[in-house]
């Protein structure tokens, strides 16, 4: 996990999927308004697990208790990004920690006893 208030450029090849859409202007200009804090998660099922606790792109089919549910109030101004897939979430690792000595993973004492 790091804060940091990356440029255009970033964001312009984070969201690259979406450059052809109209509101591509607003999102770039939304995201670099201000910093984010960028992070990779690890686990079981991480990705499905992960955009449950994320919620839906759209706020308003968010559930309560999900992060876009309780703090989005519209979809192009969406306070958060998870990877759709094991592949997307690759690159964008890449593009987010592209010096992997920042990214550090453990077994946490617990882990032996949650996971089978």
């Amino acid at each position: 996990m790091k804060l940091m208030q990356p440029g255009k450029e970033h964001f312009e090849k984070h969201y690259a999927d979406l450059a052809d859409r109209p509101y591509f202007p607003e999102i770039i200009a939304f995201m670099i308004s201000g910093p984010v804090c960028a992070m990779v998660w690890e686990g079981d099922n991480v990705i499905k697990t992960g955009r449950k606790i994320l919620g839906t792109t759209n706020p308003v089919n968010s559930n309560p208790g999900t992060i876009r549910g309780d703090h989005c109030l519209t979809t192009r101004k969406n306070c958060c990004h998870g990877s759709d897939s094991i592949e997307s979430a690759q690159a964008e690792i890449k593009l987010w920690f592209p010096d992997a000595s920042e990214l550090v993973s453990f077994a946490h004492h617990s882990h032996s006893w949650v996971y089978e």
